[in-house]
């Protein structure tokens, strides 16, 4: 029996979840709070209570032993993965028995490349405490693979968007804004793609390897947010200058990073084929249940 347990059941693993419960998998996953727990269930995923604080109280070790498979979605802190940190041991004693080990990064480990382009060979530069974060905590795990056979898979994601998070939810609700600033590209994943990827990983292990998450066409923030508003109808919110936007510290990093990100080797190596290979395909998929 495939079980897939999962550090963070967040909305990244909760599609990973859906599409692997629909074979027949047992997945189990990670909460902090009752509500949490009761979410988890209603959606077929068995909840073990995580406390950090207490690591030996949260009965991690016993949910791990039956797992076959397992996805680490928690985010950095400043001494990398706290998860690789608290559970590596624990983890690393199941080698044998582990066929697989997903951790989810951040296209961010590359930094700022001008618009640029960047594969899984490029340097990893990050630029931002976000990035040097994400990159601490790849180390981390990719440590435990060097060291200890730890079947470690790095997936670099762009930015996620999905059912009830996405351009149209912003521009329906009036929280839209076009912010520009001339030459600034995103990469960007639907979340349904996330979960392809990973299970065309599973379907696939190879142990080690990083992998780019990301759609075809990296393209300027604005233009996504007047494509949303065209496919609602509405007239797009007027556009902004980056310096007048009077975005947040943790809101302008975002633009720090410009890069184009090359998605060829998910392609190549796991044979997958993108459902929405750019924003456009997305929200169009989405549409429906926004305008419901």
């Amino acid at each position: 029996m495939s079980h897939l347990f999962c550090f963070g059941a967040g909305f990244s693993a909760q599609a990973l979840a859906r599409t692997l419960l629909a074979r027949g998998w047992t997945v189990t996953g990670t909460c902090r709070t009752a509500e949490a727990a009761d979410r988890l269930a209603a959606a077929g995923i068995a909840p073990v209570p995580l406390d950090t604080a207490n690591p030996d109280g949260a009965g991690i070790a016993g949910a791990l032993a039956a797992a076959t498979h397992i996805l680490v979605s928690v985010p950095p802190d400043g001494e990398g993965c706290p998860v690789a940190r608290l559970f590596g041991e624990t983890v690393a004693e199941r080698a044998g028995g582990l066929r697989w080990l997903g951790y989810l990064s951040t296209t961010g480990v590359y930094g700022n490349r001008d618009g640029g382009w960047v594969d899984e060979r490029s340097a990893l530069t990050p630029d931002t405490a976000r990035g040097h974060r994400r990159l601490a905590a790849e180390r981390d795990w990719l440590a435990l693979h060097g060291t200890r056979g730890v079947p470690v898979h790095i997936f670099r994601l762009a930015g996620i968007y999905g059912p009830g998070r996405n351009a149209l939810e912003q521009v329906a609700s009036g929280r839209a804004r076009r912010i520009v600033k001339p030459g600034q590209v995103f990469s960007r994943i639907h979340v349904d793609d996330i979960a392809g990827v990973l299970a065309a990983s599973i379907a696939q292990p190879a142990p080690g390897t990083a992998y780019n998450v990301c759609d075809d066409e990296a393209c300027p923030p604005q233009d996504v947010i007047a494509h949303a508003a065209r496919l609602l109808g509405v007239e797009p919110p007027p556009e902004i200058p980056f310096e007048e936007a009077g975005l947040s510290a943790m809101a302008a990093s975002f633009y720090a990073d410009n890069k184009r990100v090359a998605n060829a080797r998910i392609k190549r190596e796991l044979g997958y084929s993108l459902s929405y290979p750019t924003y456009r395909e997305g929200l169009d998929a989405l549409l429906s249940s926004v305008a419901a």
